[in-house]
């Protein structure tokens, strides 16, 4: 509340502010005075209960005057409030007290004045709201790089590059990259059964799934690419970690056989579940049973989900069941470590052996376990490790493939900008020659022109009209004969000499318009495919002379 809110909170406040730097002085004197005789202790001032009192050291509490307000936890320290300053430490409280009454009225008034307008006020903080909600939303989706995918009235999951939005946050923090994840489940592929090593980034996929889609319901942006698909659930069962209860005595596998009978009883074609290690808790041959009937069940009542589980059969089985498909989370088994990638339609190794030889167990025990599982069981957790290592091997070489593609058509994008450059520089020089030739002729006819107005003046004027006449002939018909050669029939000729022969594939010939000599690569009746240079030219046959080199050395 502002010092002018009314003249007596203006007074009270001004007095209070005088008092306080009259009470500070004052025991700044104090304090000085007990500090040069040795009784404060390290801390010299102190607050009790809104007033000032001076810290000093028990032993000599009773030569300094005032009242005591109590002693430190180690009983060293004395707290006491010395008699100069009680009078001044009363007023200020008084003042304080006052200022506090005089708050409240103005308060108690300025609500009264307001309650008028009590529903709009409310209206305007629910607007307010919304508001800052629309904000948290906008900001949130700015941080995680938040798309909208197409929303679908049906049940569908077709997310490519989905990022777990928490893990997104925390990693771009510190500088670390996020592995998306891309999956589709549809009416032919509703239950994913994940498996893979542990710390392999089973759950966190998981999850990734389920907190997009929460957002996406909640009418939040999610990370994942905007041409992902997403449809609405009326239903979202999650069962996720250990969930036993000693209130309700209940087991961890007893609590988790609840729950899946919730989900049982309740799933329907517009649920999506998410079950975190399948009938774990219990005998694994038992366990597996139970896990295989209850996501058979979910199945048939087409229900979608992602499942995790180390369960041989439910991965033998997501294999043959219609509906149910396999995937893996990628281990680089050279290096022992996870990749974090999800891979679709092949069941994942758990990788038991290759993480107890990660973490330093010793050898013999590790053979001993080696031992005691069952020959055809490691002979197909062996071969899942190869077939997980075989493809990615395949998607490996299969992104440089796709990078080799990418740069053969980069290369061919760039000869076929030469080429268009080269068939623009030989059309140029075409057109170049065709406009000397055309500039020769009007040389001539400009010539000719002065030469025919010369002999009708001298017709005109002269009496020897035969000579004139003589003369025009001349001119006319001789010229006719002549062959006007230009520069460039003058070096092709001196280069190249006529034949009477017939033009057949494989001939010189000279275009007999611009003089460019070629080869006939083909003849489609009255056409040729001439070859001038690198760009083939179709031309009529009447259009070309065949022609040989001359043998310059032989007349040399």
């Amino acid at each position: 509340v502002k010092d002018n809110a009314s003249d007596d909170l203006y007074k009270i406040r001004m007095s209070l502010f005088r008092k306080r730097n009259e009470l500070r002085r004052m025991f700044e004197k104090v304090v000085a005075k007990l500090n040069k005789a040795g009784y404060t202790a390290d801390i010299d001032e102190s607050f009790s209960n809104g007033r000032r009192v001076v810290a000093v050291f028990s032993e000599h509490k009773r030569q300094v005057k005032g009242i005591l307000h109590g002693e430190s936890d180690s009983r060293k320290t004395a707290f006491i409030e010395p008699e100069e300053t009680i009078e001044l430490n009363n007023e200020v409280f008084s003042l304080e007290s006052e200022e506090a009454r005089e708050v409240n009225r103005i308060l108690r008034e300025l609500t009264a004045r307001l309650s008028v307008y009590a529903d709009l006020l409310k209206r305007y903080l629910q607007a307010a709201g919304e508001y800052d909600f629309i904000r948290a939303k906008a900001k949130l989706a700015i941080d995680m790089n938040g798309n909208l995918p197409n929303i679908v009235d049906k049940a569908l999951i077709e997310l490519k590059d989905a990022y777990h939005p928490l893990l997104l946050l925390y990693n771009k923090q510190s500088g670390k990259r996020t592995i998306p994840v891309t999956i589709t489940l549809d009416e032919k592929k509703r239950i994913l059964v994940i498996s893979g090593p542990n710390a392999g980034g089973k759950t966190v996929s998981m999850k990734t799934i389920g907190l997009n889609q929460l957002m996406v319901q909640s009418g939040l942006l999610v990370p994942v690419s905007p041409v992902s698909q997403m449809g609405i659930f009326k239903q979202l069962f999650i069962h996720i970690g250990d969930t036993q209860s000693i209130e309700f005595e209940l087991s961890t596998y007893s609590s988790h056989l609840l729950h899946m009978k919730h989900f049982i009883e309740t799933a329907n074609g517009k649920t999506l579940f998410f079950i975190d290690e399948l009938g774990s808790g219990s005998d694994p041959n038992l366990g597996g049973a139970f896990a295989e009937v209850i996501m058979e069940e979910l199945n048939r009542k087409h229900a979608m989900g992602i499942v995790t589980t180390h369960y041989l059969n439910l991965k033998v089985m997501a294999n043959h069941v219609p509906g149910i498909i396999n995937g893996a989370m990628a281990f680089d088994e050279k290096n022992l470590l996870p990749l974090y990638e999800l891979k679709i339609g092949k069941p994942g190794s758990s990788y038991t052996f290759s993480i107890a030889e990660r973490i330093g167990l010793p050898k013999q025990l590790i053979q001993k376990a080696r031992n005691l599982v069952s020959e055809d069981h490691f002979k197909l957790d062996k071969l899942l490790n190869r077939t997980e290592q075989d493809l990615q091997h395949l998607s490996k070489e299969k992104k440089e493939l796709d990078k080799l593609l990418k740069e053969n058509a980069r290369l061919k994008a760039e000869m076929e900008k030469v080429m268009d450059k080269e068939r623009h520089r030989q059309q140029v020089e075409l057109l170049k020659q065709q406009n000397r030739i055309t500039e020769d002729r009007l040389a001539y006819l400009k010539d000719m022109e002065r030469k025919l107005r010369q002999i009708v003046l001298d017709y005109k004027k002269t009496e020897k009209k035969e000579e004139v006449i003589k003369h025009l002939h001349g001119l006319l018909f001789k010229q006719k004969e002549q062959v006007v050669v230009n520069k460039l029939a003058k070096k092709v000729d001196s280069k190249y000499k006529e034949l009477p022969s017939d033009i057949t594939i494989g001939s010189l010939v000279k275009l007999k318009k611009n003089y460019q000599v070629g080869e006939v690569k083909e003849i489609r009746g009255k056409r040729a495919i001439v070859q001038i240079g690198v760009i083939p030219m179709n031309v009529d046959l009447a259009d070309l002379v065949r022609v040989e080199k001359v043998d310059t050395e032989g007349k040399n």
